[in-house]
């Protein structure tokens, strides 16, 4: 298992933001991987406007997963309406 990043960018409604974070979770114990840290970094102004927001409420979780399960993590954001951006970084050691 490897450690890596992820920090997303929720729409600034307490309902998505909500929905997002439980579909992180759900999602990291169905793919059996580990979530080490979770933390709101609250509601941001965004550089520019993405689907139509000009702000985002982000979150930042450290994951400790396996390459193919943040591969279909990906799969399953890209599909999710709570989500504008997100990003996936290994850690290094």
């Amino acid at each position: 298992m490897r450690t890596y990043e992820l920090t997303c960018i929720f729409r600034i409604d307490e309902d998505a933001y909500n929905k997002g974070k439980e579909l992180v979770k759900t999602l990291s114990e169905k793919l059996s991987s580990k979530i080490i840290k979770d933390e709101d970094m609250g509601v941001k102004d965004l550089a520019y406007e993405i689907k139509k927001e000009a702000k985002g409420h982000y979150n930042y979780f450290e994951i400790e997963a396996d390459p193919e399960s943040v591969a279909s993590m990906e799969k399953e954001f890209r599909l999710s309406a709570p989500f504008l951006k997100y990003l996936f970084v290994k850690k290094e050691k």
